[in-house]
């Protein structure tokens, strides 16, 4: 049923939500020769906790992080809230939490990209985006879904792609490292950007911590505080660069891309830095034709969470404010639950921005959706 709507009323979009997958994602979505090999969560021999990556134990338990609260707790994979992985207890969360639609994103798949062989990549995608599409079918006006998408191989990606186009999908996400050293703007990538624009899929690049990939973080940190401050910020500050300066933007201009849980205090900086190089070394990046800010501003997103008021008034000083999409992040650990929007409507209430909050919870967030 949804939120009371009354005559003024404008419909609330979490454009950053996330489900747990499970176990049914790899017992019964994946193809059957793979199931030992996708990722899965379970128990070690010795009874702890894990991820599996190509039947090995990673040596990490992702379910502290992806239970409201329970960081540094033990809590197995077992203890995942029925809300993330169960669409009629999710509708009930968003109901409870004044949420008329969200977009999904996948929370153990965050961690795709740890695996190596392209099959089974492919085939991990496959059972994701599977089990997804018939999540969101419980409510299609309400549950949205972004599939994972196998960077590992180009051909299994675009394949992934028309998979995900032709069964309900909203888009695709993927990390922002390299997937074995593919830069964003490798020239085989120019088939992946293509396929989504053809399908009119909205790209979004989500990243997370846990991940054994090559990153900034991991090529110095080991103390996960460090690494979770870094992590998310720098690779996503890396990848606005690369999206924008490569003319990726100026080759696909009906492409959306969403650059997702990183804060969104750096932009203005990085913008205008980016703006600044142009102008001073352009010529080093001559597919770069028009102002950073202005391709950023005409195909780009960018989430915000509650508490981030202050740089939220930046970027809308910056005229940025039609960039920006709030996302709830349940049900991480970090999540504000219960009460995310109403944290997000006192913010805009202490910053005297309040006009712009329909702008960033429906607008905005249908836009990059591609609903208008």
């Amino acid at each position: 049923m949804g939120p009371i709507k009354t005559a003024d009323y404008t419909p609330v979009y979490d454009a950053d939500a996330h489900i747990c997958e499970p176990t049914s994602v790899w017992t019964e979505y994946c193809d059957p020769e793979f199931r030992d090999l996708i990722l899965r969560a379970g128990l070690k021999p010795d009874g702890g906790d894990t991820v599996f990556v190509e039947g090995v134990a990673n040596g990490t338990s992702a379910a502290p992080a992806c239970i409201p609260g329970a960081f540094g707790t033990d809590v197995t994979w077992d203890d995942i809230v029925p809300g993330s992985y169960d669409p009629a207890a999710r509708l009930e969360v968003m109901d409870d939490e004044r949420i008329d639609a969200a977009l999904m994103f996948p929370s153990l798949d965050l961690l795709a990209g740890d695996i190596k062989r392209a099959d089974v990549a492919a085939a991990n995608a496959r059972a994701y985006n599977r089990w997804m599409a018939d999540f969101v079918t419980e409510d299609t006006e309400r549950l949205y879904g972004m599939g994972v998408c196998p960077l590992q191989s180009v051909d299994a990606a675009v394949a992934e792609i028309e998979f995900m186009a032709e069964n309900g999908l909203t888009g695709m996400t993927f990390r922002p490292e390299r997937y074995n050293g593919m830069e964003l703007y490798s020239p085989e990538m120019d088939r992946v950007w293509s396929a989504a624009e053809d399908h009119d899929l909205t790209v979004a690049i989500h990243g997370s911590f846990g991940s054994k990939m090559t990153s900034f973080a991991r090529t110095r940190y080991s103390n996960q505080f460090y690494v979770h401050m870094v992590c998310h910020p720098f690779e996503q500050m890396a990848s606005v660069m690369e999206v924008v300066a490569s003319g990726i933007l100026d080759d696909h201009p009906r492409l959306r891309v969403g650059f997702f849980e990183s804060g969104i205090g750096w932009l203005p900086f990085w913008l205008d830095r980016l703006d600044d190089h142009k102008e001073t070394m352009g010529h080093l990046v001559p597919r770069l034709k028009r102002e950073p800010t202005e391709i950023f501003s005409e195909q780009c997103f960018i989430t915000m969470e509650a508490g981030e008021g202050d740089a939220f008034a930046q970027i809308a000083d910056a005229g940025l404010a039609h960039t920006v999409v709030w996302g709830s992040d349940y049900p991480h650990y970090d999540c504000t639950f219960p009460g995310a929007l109403a944290e997000l409507e006192e913010t805009f209430d202490q910053i005297g921005r309040q006009h712009l909050q329909p702008e960033v919870l429906y607008s905005n967030a249908r836009r990059f959706m591609g609903l208008s």
